[in-house]
């Protein structure tokens, strides 16, 4: 629930125009009492001093009577003549910048009157011909959106995830399977319903690793350079709420030559489930494996008894019911594996198959711009046999090895490395190589069973011997005495077949999804922050325009928030399918007189998640953007009481459409939401509903823009400043 206080509009030019006349008229009539006096000789002042003087007080009044009437004059002729020429620009330059449909209402002298009513006709012209280009259009297209809603359709249908990126990792298209999956997956937040950290504008990163999806954009790039037809790439990565995804990448090439990469598409499919299948049937097979070597066991003896001429026939029969009860058990548990599992679990890890020379080509550049940061640093190839295919997660892979040239520059001061590659059996022996001084057996086993970390930022939770034991390999280390050096070997699985990665199925971009932007293409993270993000233009930006609804208007006094609603603005347009609507428990009683307002009864509230759950959530679906809201400071106020609570800070960048509105529309009488909207023909929805109040904020945000252009105002900065200059400015809770 907002505050609304009535401000005076044009009334504060009238007063001051009023104030003007009137010490005009006070400055003259004294100015010509003067001149009258000084030419009177000394007995006609003296006749003036006896008549004039005892009557001055009712000279007075009639004086102060007429500078009234004057005064009021005055200040009708302003209000009429000049304030409505005002109201009437103002509103004709709302028709002009934006798309509203409506009519001036004539006011003012006959002239500004005219002025209306010929304005008016021009904008019924604008709208005939507006609607014929509009006919003109939707004939124009009808085949193409008939095309465009087919291919929707086809990519509402896919099973799989897909979500297309720019080169900084902002969304440009995703369908809603990876809203509903990769939403799911984003941090885990606590409010059902709650926020979704997968939009347009949003960094993939918030769900997916920076480091993983990088190492596979460089693999993808690396096959473009190569001319491969079909230069992608994939790992498989594990979120934060502990599920495992299998993303495929593909990039998007530019169409410049040489080839250059744009962006890229993300496959994703979450194999969580699948991987637990196969653990399970891992187990069991362990399991079926254990009580079969017992059941042969018990075979055996029973046999061995058997071959003893002198057993009793009632001790024989016994014997031959245990190897029948064994055989029973022996081949129902065979038949019960049968059925749930058709083949071997193979490895834990789903891995990727990859050319071995790609694999030694990435570990060359990562070992030398990881390891030989500030240190001349030569990594070269050496004996890598081209025929060979591995079977490896090499993210993984490459950051061990990165980890353990790093380990060796810093502590033993190597400063070349020999990469070699050759087929052993069904496996693959990787090894680095070095000359330098001897190590230990325990250094070894140390750097193998610690926590990796190569520079800054590139930690990682998993060991050596963890990559090693996700691929099923051995790793040692060994000494080469005829030729002075020394080597790690990792035995690595060989695939059994090259390039069946690539055979994934792919949807082109031209493919239309249900939420989508390319013009984000050409968009660039600019990392601003302070200056450089007020210096960014307001169409640039991207904005979090949220309302809520309280218990009261007093948060110091302890009223509490009871909604959050909040919509995003990206590019210019409202994503209405992205939005944040929350109920929240205020921990307290409703006022009755509220409740009328708002709608929201107190079972509404009754059990719903407390503000301290909510917040978190609300500001990691703010983030990255500025906050809009409609007489701001009222709303800001209680997010602010909660930040010692939550100990969350709500520091962003904050634009508020009453101020902004007044700014655009000085000579309005009112400034309310609800004004605002009928000024802008705006359909108000959900009137105090945070979600419905949010949406209408959004659409008169947009509709202020063009004309905050018009006033010079383009940046975010000199918004900011500019509604700090307005009367509502003054207003503080």
């Amino acid at each position: 629930m907002s505050a609304r206080r009535p401000i005076p509009g044009a009334r504060r030019a009238v007063g001051l125009g009023v104030a003007v006349t009137a010490a005009g008229l006070l400055l003259w009539s004294g100015l010509a009492g003067a001149l009258i006096v000084s030419t009177l000789d000394a007995a006609e002042r003296a006749w003036l001093q006896q008549h004039l003087l005892p009557r001055l007080p009712l000279l007075l009044l009639a004086t102060l009577a007429l500078l009234g009437l004057v005064a009021w004059a005055a200040a009708r002729f302003w209000q009429f003549g000049f304030s409505s020429a005002d109201a009437l620009l103002e509103e004709a330059r709302v028709l002009l910048s934006t798309d509203v449909e409506r009519e001036l209402r004539p006011r003012g002298t006959a002239a500004q009157q005219g002025l209306a009513l010929a304005f008016n006709e021009l904008v019924r012209q604008r709208r005939l011909l507006r609607q014929e280009m509009a006919q003109q259009v939707r004939e124009a297209s009808a085949h193409v959106e008939q095309e465009r809603n087919r291919l929707a359709a086809l990519m509402s249908e896919l099973t799989q995830s897909v979500v297309v990126c720019n080169l900084d990792g902002r969304i440009l298209l995703y369908n809603s399977q990876a809203r509903q999956q990769l939403g799911a997956l984003s941090g885990g937040l606590p409010v059902a319903g709650g926020a979704e950290l997968v939009g347009l504008g949003r960094s993939v990163y918030s769900v997916l690793d920076r480091h993983l999806v990088a190492h596979a954009l460089e693999q993808a790039r690396d096959r473009l350079l190569r001319g491969d037809a079909r230069p992608a790439a994939q790992f498989v990565t594990a979120t934060a709420a502990g599920q495992l995804l299998r993303v495929h990448l593909t990039p998007v090439r530019s169409g410049a030559e040489p080839p250059d990469i744009d962006g890229f598409v993300l496959m994703v499919e979450n194999i969580t489930r699948d991987f637990e299948q196969e653990s399970a049937r891992d187990r069991q097979l362990n399991e079926m494996m254990e009580a079969q070597r017992s059941a042969l066991g018990n075979l055996q003896a029973a046999v061995e008894m058997l071959d003893f001429q002198d057993i009793d026939p009632a001790t024989r029969e016994r014997f031959l019911a245990v190897i029948r009860e064994e055989a029973l058990r022996m081949s129902d548990r065979v038949y019960r594996w049968s059925q749930l599992s058709a083949h071997d679990m193979g490895t834990r890890w789903p891995l990727e198959e990859m050319h071995g020379a790609d694999l030694i080509a990435l570990a060359q550049r990562r070992i030398g711009a990881r390891a030989g940061e500030g240190a001349a640093l030569r990594v070269l190839a050496d004996e890598v046999d081209p025929a060979v295919w591995l079977r490896v997660d090499s993210y993984s892979l490459l950051l061990a090895l990165a980890y353990l040239a790093d380990r060796l520059v810093s502590e033993h001061e190597v400063r070349q490395f020999w990469l070699r590659l050759a087929a052993a059996g069904s496996r693959a022996r990787l090894d680095l190589v070095w000359s330098g001084p001897a190590m230990s057996t325990e250094t070894v086993m140390s750097w193998e069973m610690d926590n990796m970390s190569v520079g800054e930022g590139g930690g990682s939770t998993l060991s050596v011997r963890d990559v090693v034991h996700r691929h099923g390999g051995e790793f040692w280390f060994e000494r080469e005495r005829v030729r002075h050096q020394a080597f790690f070997r990792f035995l690595l699985p060989c695939a059994e077949a090259p390039a069946a990665a690539a055979a994934m199925s792919f949807v082109h971009s031209q493919s239309r999804p249900e939420y989508y932007d390319f013009d984000l293409f050409s968009r660039r993270d600019a990392a601003a922050a302070g200056d450089a993000l007020d210096a960014m233009r307001l169409i640039d930006l991207a904005y979090t325009v949220f309302d809520t609804e309280t218990t009261g208007l007093n948060p110091a006094e302890g009223d509490e928030i009871i909604q959050i609603g909040a919509a995003r603005v990206v590019n210019g347009k409202l994503l209405r399918q992205e939005s944040f609507e929350q109920l929240v428990d205020p921990c307290r009683s409703i006022p009755a007189a509220s409740i009328p307002i708002h709608g929201i009864q107190p079972d509404m509230v009754r059990g719903q998640p407390t503000i301290d759950r909510v917040l978190p959530v609300f500001h990691a679906f703010a983030r990255d953007t500025v906050l809009v809201a409609h007489n701001a400071a009222f709303d800001m106020r209680f997010l602010q009481l909660k930040e010692a609570r939550t100990g969350l800070r709500f520091d962003h960048p904050v634009l508020d459409t009453l101020l902004l509105s007044a700014v655009v529309h000085p000579h309005q009488e009112s400034h309310r939401l609800e004004a605002i909207a009928e000024r802008f023909r705006i359909t108000v929805i959900g009137r105090h509903t945070a979600l419905g109040d949010a949406m209408v904020t959004a659409e008169v945000f947009l509709k202020l823009i063009p004309l905050l252009a018009e006033q010079g105002i383009h940046t975010l900065g000199q918004a900011r400043q500019a509604q700090q200059q307005s009367y509502y400015a003054r207003l503080k809770y």
